[in-house]
């Protein structure tokens, strides 16, 4: 083998091996780039009581109209809420551990 393509071969080599460490740095800091999302809420209301289930992905806090809420390994949770004759907004507020925060209102009325 030539050193030109020695040269080559150890371009290449190197190159790729900074690629694998770029890919899985960005791979490993996934949750930091998109941080928390609040997903798939489904709101079943019925007569004077509505069940919230839904996703919040890569949250460790999450809050229903202001009070705590437990959500599993997964972030799922599912929740049952007294509604009020007439309009209701409903607020879900999650955080994750780097301090982003997602939103959604819901509005219903009964």
């Amino acid at each position: 083998m030539t050193q030109d393509a020695k040269k080559i071969a150890k371009i290449i080599s190197i190159s790729a091996f900074s690629l694998l460490i770029i890919i899985y740095a960005l791979f490993r800091s996934r949750d930091l780039i998109f941080g928390v999302k609040i997903r798939n809420v489904t709101l079943r209301p019925s007569e004077n009581i509505a069940r919230l289930e839904g996703n919040a992905k890569n949250a460790i806090n999450l809050t229903l109209d202001g009070r705590e809420i437990s959500i599993d390994q997964e972030g799922n949770f599912d929740e049952t809420i007294a509604l009020l004759p007439g309009y209701n907004i409903v607020s879900i507020s999650a955080l994750d551990k780097f301090g982003n925060r997602d939103e959604k209102s819901y509005q219903l009325i009964q």
